[in-house]
């Protein structure tokens, strides 16, 4: 689990095809010293790279390797990964963690899309595309994860949701970088999901 607060930016090291090219191991660069804030992670420990959960497989310094599969890759923004491509990171939350965001769990629904920036007072509104399926998820004042960063919607209707981003998240995560049609991973609220779910049962 983790909160959508983004705690540093790596980049993509390297690329290896696996699974007969169908699956891929990625080496991830982190920021000098990332890996030991809080105690180094273990073999197997979940971290969250732009909205995705991955698990470490191998450690070297200031760098992981995790290996996504096929059905990770058709789903999520990772099959257009490149070396050299920014990433949100967050190590997995641990009790007694300050809760800053909102419960997240790296696990994508569905890749969107930025529709539009437009600067408004002393911030940038974004709005983004969602996916067939998805709008009904997505609430005004609730929140959403997009590319793992915790936000809260100021607009949603039938095709997507506007939030307002302040410059202090846009310098911190790889919003910075994102233009215009850039696709992105995005995480409705758990708590809408079951909402729904439940919701199947009982009308």
């Amino acid at each position: 689990m983790f909160t959508g607060i983004i705690t540093g930016l790596g980049r993509v090291a390297a690329i290896t095809p696996i699974g007969a090219g169908q699956d891929m191991r990625l080496t991830i660069a982190t920021p000098p010293g990332w890996l030991d804030q809080g105690g180094h992670p273990d073999l197997g420990a979940s971290i969250c790279c732009s909205g995705c959960c991955l698990t470490a497989i191998a450690y070297g310094t200031d760098r992981f390797d995790v290996e996504a599969s096929a059905e990770t890759l058709s789903k999520t923004t990772l099959g257009g990964w490149a070396v050299g491509d920014a990433l949100n990171l967050e190590r997995s939350l641990r009790l007694g963690d300050e809760m800053g965001g909102h419960i997240v769990s790296g696990h994508v629904d569905g890749v969107g899309q930025v529709e539009s920036l437009t600067p408004e007072n002393g911030s940038v509104r974004w709005r983004f595309r969602l996916p067939d399926g998805l709008a009904r998820f997505v609430a005004i004042k609730g929140s959403v994860a997009v590319n793992g960063v915790s936000l809260t919607v100021n607009e949603a209707d039938r095709t997507g949701f506007g939030v307002n981003i302040i410059p202090h998240t846009i310098g911190a995560t790889t919003f910075g970088g994102l233009r215009a049609g850039d696709p992105v991973n995005i995480e409705i609220d758990m708590l809408a999901r079951y909402v729904a779910r439940l919701g199947e049962f009982t009308s």
